[in-house]
């Protein structure tokens, strides 16, 4: 192991590793919209709305999103819809998330006893009114340990994003292998650099879902 290479080439993947986040940051975060927006609709029973986010939700996760960056960077402009690499990632990202998000939520919102929606209704409440302050809360609570991990799973995903042309960790690893065939230290740099993302992550979610645990436990 050079270490010599190591410190040459350690800033380009600091900047590769703040890119990553700031993708996997944005997208997670517009996925987790997207997919509380889409099940709160489709519990509310909205016409149509149920088989339109079930149509989504098939497409999505049965689509690498290798093929759906493919589809969004060279695809769209023979549409005449050009968009820039950050831009189709994180779109491309928030597509695939946001059906992942759908099906955790789903299983925290049918986690909330039937008991409680209609005593809700008994009580004079509307139906909106029944999923925003009586369902939601409990389904985000029960939804929590799958949220984490599709935030895990999302930022690893960003690790094909470089098929449109953006700088991140792993382009920049290939690039170091193709100009200096120092595999090693690029793999070693790669690893780091993802462990220094995901590991504060991984913990964050211990912690949260011990303490939503207990709260589940003790109520």
């Amino acid at each position: 192991m050079d270490i010599a290479v190591l410190e040459q080439w350690l800033p380009f993947y600091v900047q590769a590793a703040l890119l990553t986040l700031r993708i996997g940051v944005i997208g997670t975060a517009l996925a987790f919209v997207v997919g509380l927006i889409c099940e709160s609709l489709r519990e509310l029973r909205v016409p149509v709305i149920g088989q339109i986010v079930t149509g989504y939700v098939e497409i999505s996760r049965n689509t690498p999103l290798l093929v759906q960056l493919f589809f969004l960077y060279f695809g769209l402009p023979k549409l005449g819809i050009v968009l820039d690499g950050e831009s189709a990632a994180i779109i491309g990202l928030t597509f695939l998330g946001g059906s992942y998000m759908i099906e955790a939520l789903r299983s925290g919102f049918g986690s909330v006893t039937k008991v409680q929606r209609e005593s809700a209704l008994a009580l004079g409440m509307k139906r909106q009114e029944v999923i925003r302050y009586v369902v939601l809360p409990q389904a985000l609570a029960y939804a929590l340990p799958a949220l984490m991990a599709n935030v895990i799973f999302l930022i690893k995903e960003t690790s094909v994003v470089s098929v449109v042309a953006l700088p991140d960790l792993v382009y920049v690893a290939k690039e170091q292998i193709g100009n200096t065939y120092t595999t090693n230290e690029a793999l070693a740099l790669l690893v780091v650099s993802y462990a220094v993302i995901l590991v504060p992550i991984v913990l964050l979610a211990v912690g949260l879902e011990r303490r939503v645990r207990h709260g589940l436990v003790g109520k």
